[in-house]
This record gives structure tokens, C-alpha cells and sequence, in this order.
């Protein structure tokens, strides 16, 4: 029997997001540390198996209330379905045969749920490798990110920009340039420029998120694009200037100037802040992180955090403060450690 695995992982947007939906410029870099895994295996029947996310029972209403406030009405097995049903979508338009070979397919994460880490799309990556080394089809990995990003806005609603699956695609650390004057087309999947960088030129850098609460990525999302779109000077300028951060902050990153990259991080919250309202739990992290003296901003759509720290001592410092507050924190795994 054929057994298939693939995993795809966390992400954290160092710099520029959420500019990756208006033509700007973003750093993100993959955080091994989590994953989300899909298992394809031939079987006599079509099969989805569902995962604890997708549970049925709870203790009470009142339990189901909770999980529902915390982590939204959906699981993984709609975001499989869409993904395979994207999948067939693309074979079908490209007269490529499937053979008619079932299977059962399943999943399960490691990654925190509701927190900004980009789980959804994990999964949508981890499938398409499954369903491509399964019938023996190759997607253009340029194209993939704009195939992923299609199954969340197409089939399931889903708003967000490029990125997270631009780096779940590529991995390690990569800088993403959206802007209009590098547009190309591949595969009928629009695509810009995407350029790995060295993972080695992060250092001291440590990622935050809340144990406890989380917040659905559509809560975040609100109303910023409606105001892009009507023009709203202070919503256009912010992502302009989120585009030149991310731009010096490569730079930076080349130059060695942790000091300015660390201001530049900063900077990207304040700007953040700027035209959002943000709930007050979000960014008491950030505002904790900057009084043991890391800079802070959102890794997502809020609810973890990721910076830069000066030494060993500041980072036990930090990690000693955010347990208290029921925050986590790793130092992320970007590079494989085989």
C-alpha cells in the first residue's frame, strides 16, 4: 500500500505584513517548531478522516460556545475538501487525466490554533503535495502560492494576502516583492518575485503567542481593504511605507545593523497600530516584550509575536514575564536540523 506524508509549516511575517495584500514587500521566515502533517494512503473508498478540530461532542452548550469563540466554527476537513476539489479543478481545465486510484486521507497540527501562525493554509500546502506526488502532477512552485491562496478566497472565503503561503511554499526566510511592476503570470496563477535569503542572517530572534486566547483571522481583517479601496490616505501610506520598512530591512539584514532592523520591527507595529483597532491581550505582548528591551510586532493577524532580543539574559527575562501572562515562547527552528 502506498503511503504518502507531507508536512508544511508555521510561519511568522518578520516585516511588511500586512502589505502582501496591496502590492507591498514582506520578510517571513518558516518556524519548523510546528506543523501541520496530511497522511495519503490508498484505499477502496474516497475517505476524509477528521481530526480533533473537527470534534462533534463537547461537554455542554456552554463548552461548544467556548470552542466556537475560540477557534471559530471550522476544523480542517473543509479546507481538505477544498483543496482536493481545487486540485480536480486544476487537472480538469489542463486535460491532465487522474487515475482512479481512492484514497483515505487524514491530517493533525502542532500549530497553535487562532493565533496569527497561518494554520489554515498549512494544511492546503501540506495536501497539495500529498495530491501532486499522488497522481503524478507537478505545479510550477511559483504558481503554488497563488493556487493555495485560491482555494481560501474561491472555495472557502477566506481573505489574506500572499505571503504565508509564499514562505510555507519556499520555507526557510524569504523576501516577497508584490509590487504591480513584477506581476508575470504562470500557469494562468498570478506570481511576482519571491527571493530566498540566507536563514543565517536572522539572529537573537524569538517568537510569543498566547496560550489561552485566540482570535479568528476574520476579526483581524476587518475593514482595512474597504478602506484601501476608497482611497483612504492614511490606510494607502501606511502600506507604502510598509513596503519600503520591509526593503530596508533586507538591507539591514545584509549590512548586519541589528539595531536598525530591531527599530524596524517596531516601527512595523506602530504602523500597524496605527490603522487598526487592536485588542488590548495582542498587544500587551508587544508592549511587554519592549519594556524588558526586544522590539515586538504581530507574526500574523495577531495573537503571537515575533522580534529580536539582545542577549540570553533579556530572553530569560522575557520568557520568565510572558509565563506569568500564559504566553509561550520559542526560539524558532527556520533551517531543518538534519
Amino acid at each position: 500500500m502506498k503511503i504518502i506524508r507531507n508536512k508544511a509549516y508555521a510561519r511568522a511575517g518578520l516585516l511588511g505584513n500586512p502589505s502582501d495584500g496591496y502590492n507591498g514587500k514582506t520578510i517571513s521566515f518558516i518556524i519548523r517548531n510546528f506543523y501541520a502533517e496530511i497522511v495519503l494512503y490508498e484505499w477502496d473508498t474516497f475517505e476524509i478522516l477528521p481530526s480533533e478540530p473537527d470534534k462533534g461532542k463537547f461537554r455542554s452548550v456552554h463548552h461548544l460556545v467556548e470552542d466556537v469563540r475560540l477557534h471559530g466554527y471550522y476544523g480542517g476537513m473543509r479546507i481538505i475538501k477544498a483543496t482536493i476539489k481545487r486540485f480536480v479543478d486544476y487537472c480538469n481545465d489542463r486535460d491532465i487525466e487522474l487515475h482512479s486510484q481512492n484514497f483515505s486521507i487524514r491530517y493533525s497540527s502542532t500549530i497553535p490554533r487562532q493565533v496569527g501562525l497561518a494554520g489554515s493554509s498549512s494544511i492546503i500546502v501540506a495536501t497539495l503535495r500529498c495530491l501532486m506526488e499522488f497522481y503524478g502532477v507537478k505545479i510550477p512552485v511559483e504558481a503554488q502560492p497563488s493556487f493555495v491562496l485560491s482555494v481560501e478566497q474561491d472555495e472557502l472565503g477566506i481573505s489574506g494576502g500572499l505571503q504565508d503561503r509564499v514562505i510555507q511554499v519556499y520555507e526557510g526566510l524569504v523576501y516577497m516583492n508584490f509590487d504591480k511592476q513584477v506581476e508575470q503570470t504562470i500557469d494562468d496563477f498570478l506570481c511576482y518575485e519571491y527571493e530566498r535569503l540566507e536563514p543565517a542572517l536572522l539572529t537573537n530572534i524569538y517568537i510569543a503567542y498566547h496560550a489561552g486566547l485566540s482570535e479568528p483571522t476574520e476579526v483581524y481583517h476587518n475593514d482595512i481593504r474597504g478602506r484601501f479601496m476608497r482611497g483612504e490616505e492614511e490606510v494607502v501610506n501606511a502600506m507604502k511605507r510598509f513596503a519600503d520598512l520591509t526593503a530596508e530591512g533586507k538591507q539591514a539584514l545584509h549590512d548586519g545593523d541589528n539595531e536598525l532592523f530591531a527599530a524596524l520591527i517596531d516601527e512595523n507595529f506602530e504602523l500597524r497600530r496605527s490603522i487598526s483597532k487592536l485588542p488590548d491581550w495582542q498587544t500587551e505582548m508587544v508592549e511587554t516584550a519592549r519594556e524588558f528591551g526586544a522590539s515586538a510586532k504581530f507574526a500574523g493577524s495577531g495573537g503571537a509575536i515575533v522580534g529580536t532580543y539582545e542577549s540570553k539574559e533579556m530572553l530569560d527575562k522575557l520568557k520568565s514575564r510572558f509565563k506569568d501572562l500564559h504566553v509561550e515562547t520559542i526560539i524558532p527552528q527556520i533551517i531543518s536540523a538534519d
